[in-house]
C-alpha cells in the first residue's frame, strides 16, 4: 500500500510539473514595441495584445495608423503578422513578427519582403 501511495504522489507531481512546464507566457496588455529600422534608426509604436491561450491578436498604432492582426504564444514563443495598405500606391505588405518572451520583455525578428529582416524589442507597459 504504502508503495502504491508512493507512485501516485510522484505520478500526481511529475503531472504538475508538466502543466507548468508547459504554460504559455502572459502577454496581454500594453507594450512599447520597437523596430530597429536601419539607418532610419529606431521606430517605436504603441503595441495592445489580447490573448485566449495561445490565440493572440495585435494591435499596433503607429504613425502609419493602427493595425491589428492574429498570432500565437506558445511557451514563451510568440509569432503574429500585420498587413498594412502601403503609403503612395505601394500595395499591401504583411510584416511577420517572431520572438521570445521573458517576463515583460520581448525580443525577436520581424520579416519585412523585399526589405529583408530587422530586429525588434517590446517592454510591457507600467
Amino acid at each position: 500500500m504504502r508503495k502504491m501511495y508512493s507512485v501516485m504522489l510522484a505520478v500526481s507531481l511529475l503531472g504538475v510539473f508538466a502543466l507548468a512546464y508547459q504554460q504559455n507566457a502572459n502577454v496581454a496588455g500594453a507594450w512599447d514595441l520597437t523596430v530597429e529600422m536601419g539607418q532610419r534608426g529606431p521606430m517605436t509604436q504603441e503595441m495592445s495584445i489580447t490573448q485566449d491561450g495561445e490565440k493572440i491578436e495585435v494591435t499596433l498604432k503607429g504613425r502609419m495608423g493602427e493595425t491589428k492582426g492574429p498570432g500565437t504564444v506558445k511557451e514563451n514563443a510568440i509569432e503574429w503578422s500585420i498587413t498594412r495598405s502601403m503609403p503612395q500606391g505601394g500595395g499591401e505588405m504583411t510584416f511577420i513578427y517572431k520572438g521570445t518572451v521573458e517576463g515583460d520583455n520581448m525580443t525577436g525578428e520581424v520579416a519585412m519582403g523585399e526589405r529583408g529582416n530587422m530586429k525588434w524589442t517590446a517592454t510591457r507597459k507600467k
